[in-house]
């Protein structure tokens, strides 16, 4: 079942234009990538998507909804998440607390229960720290978690991001470049983890990058973007030998 359907989606800025006469459907519990040479299009997708940016024309619907036009926080609260290719952490916070605040809108109850911890707002704390905790194991951050996340490396920030993200829970995940700046071996690691927890949480995956090595292991089907048109769709292995794919990445002599 479609959870996201864009249809004839493009983005201008001015006389610039980013995306031309998208579509593409992402399936509930599906792993979906987009992947594409710099300057594709790629981010202009999503931030379309999440209410960043305004389509010029197009459709986007999110879990059978009409979203243009909606609010970046409306969209959310519908169960959109994302991260950014470059990551917006709280730097002065541990990476600890960055973790935590993905678990915000899973809280119900009143600012005075919260305030005094007692009842259900103590048990639920409690079970989040548990869960916050459990998070930072699987992307080991645990021996950073009283760490300031502004001091860290940018490939250990972008780790702290995506644990965040998921804390959230969201319906969709986008995730903008996730494993940029990371070493291949943390890359790897990243990538197996994400997976990992996306099926046990059910949450459905858009991933957007533009090393196919990385995305062809994590996802189980593949859009390509080329100069902000739609070039190709189809599986990990299709797209590898997809002759215009591969000259896209490498050039015509390929």
């Amino acid at each position: 079942m479609a959870l996201l359907e864009i249809n004839a989606l493009s983005v201008r800025f001015g006389g610039v234009v980013a995306v031309t006469d998208v579509s593409l459907t992402v399936n509930a519990g599906e792993i979906h990538g987009v992947i594409g040479p710099n300057g594709a299009g790629k981010t202009s997708l999503i931030n379309a998507v999440t209410g960043m940016v305004t389509p010029h024309s197009g459709s986007i619907r999110f879990s059978d909804k009409e979203i243009v036009g909606i609010a970046p926080h409306l969209i959310s609260s519908l169960g959109l998440g994302r991260t950014f290719q470059h990551v917006e952490l709280f730097g002065d916070r541990s990476v600890f607390d960055n973790v935590l605040t993905g678990f915000y809108r899973h809280q119900s109850y009143g600012l005075l229960a919260a305030a005094l911890r007692f009842g259900r707002a103590g048990q639920s704390e409690r079970k989040t720290r548990e869960q916050a905790s459990e998070l930072l194991d699987a992307f080991g951050l645990t021996d950073c978690a009283d760490t300031r996340a502004g001091l860290l490396p940018f490939g250990i920030q972008k780790r702290v991001d995506i644990a965040r993200a998921l804390a959230a829970e969201p319906k969709l995940l986008l995730l903008d470049e996730p494993v940029s700046g990371m070493s291949e071996a943390e890359a790897e690691a990243a990538v197996t983890t994400m997976r990992k927890l996306a099926r046990e949480h059910g949450i459905t995956l858009l991933v957007v990058e533009h090393n196919m090595r990385v995305l062809m292991n994590l996802a189980e089907r593949v859009t390509v973007l080329n100069q902000g048109r739609l070039l190709a769709t189809g599986t990990p292995a299709e797209m590898q030998v997809d002759t215009a794919v591969v000259e896209a990445y490498l050039g015509d002599a390929a």
